[in-house]
């Protein structure tokens, strides 16, 4: 039999090659998107390898239009399907400014990768999902978003990033629907506090406020945290439970007093 695939932006660092890695661990082969030019990035293509996957590299940024075609274009040709797209790549403003400071220029890229490039990249994968369903009524696959907790907590100093993450959750319930009536799940998770290169700069503050009660589980969420929530999400855990989040946060959003 053939093995699924899976097309993960973002997923040879972080979060994204936590869920990655977490996929080749359950028999999948992976398409793997990113920024840097391969050679960079052998290490991690090498584990991916190591833990049982076929996986091809697709560079591009997922802002821009031609870039998210040449990935779907570049899965196709290796690997001639694909079942589940991850929604993971994302970047951070580049400095944290106040509300009131935030610039169109950050606001514009921020959404535009964030938001934007996630969006048109699930429609055109969308399209291709359809027809493999069409074709093959067994077929299975979906689309996961990877969106944070700041979708509903906010930061004053990174409204773009809210914005756009707030703006992903809605699309996870538009494709759900869309998608519903073809048997095709949509799914989002919401990690918290993780680390990650992202989060390096501000390790010694989230170091305080965890010891200091802010999650739960007193503890830094890790890639593979979130790795694991995919993995059963795209093995079919959950099969009637389209549109629906997943938080990994360690119980961050859970109120209390």
């Amino acid at each position: 039999m053939k093995k699924p695939v899976a097309l993960v932006t973002g997923g040879s660092r972080g979060i994204g090659f936590g869920i990655a890695k977490a996929l080749a661990e359950k028999g999948f082969d992976l398409g793997i998107n990113g920024m840097r030019p391969e050679e960079q990035i052998a290490e991690p293509l090498d584990a991916l390898k190591a833990a049982g996957a076929e996986v091809a590299y697709v560079r591009g940024d997922i802002g821009d239009a031609n870039s998210r075609k040449s990935m779907l274009d570049g899965v196709r040709a290796r690997f001639g399907r694909l079942n589940w797209l991850v929604n993971n790549a994302g970047v951070a403003p580049k400095e944290r400014l106040d509300l009131l400071e935030m610039t169109e220029e950050s606001f514009q890229r921020v959404v535009n990768t964030n938001l934007g490039g996630s969006f048109f990249l699930s429609q055109a994968a969308a399209r291709w999902l359809i027809e493999q369903k069409e074709a093959d009524a067994d077929f299975k696959g979906g689309i996961i978003n990877v969106s944070s907790i700041s979708a509903t907590v906010v930061s004053i100093n990174r409204g773009e990033y809210c914005m756009a993450k707030a703006g992903m959750s809605m699309a996870t319930q538009l494709f759900a629907t869309r998608l519903g009536p073809h048997d095709l799940p949509v799914y989002e998770i919401r990690p918290g506090v993780t680390q990650t290169d992202m989060t390096a700069g501000v390790r010694e503050k989230y170091d305080k406020l965890i010891e200091e009660g802010l999650c739960v589980t007193p503890r830094w969420g890790y890639p593979e945290d979130s790795g694991k929530a995919v993995a059963a999400l795209a093995t079919g855990a959950f099969p009637y439970s389209t549109g629906q989040v997943v938080l990994i946060d360690g119980g961050l959003t859970i109120p209390r007093l």
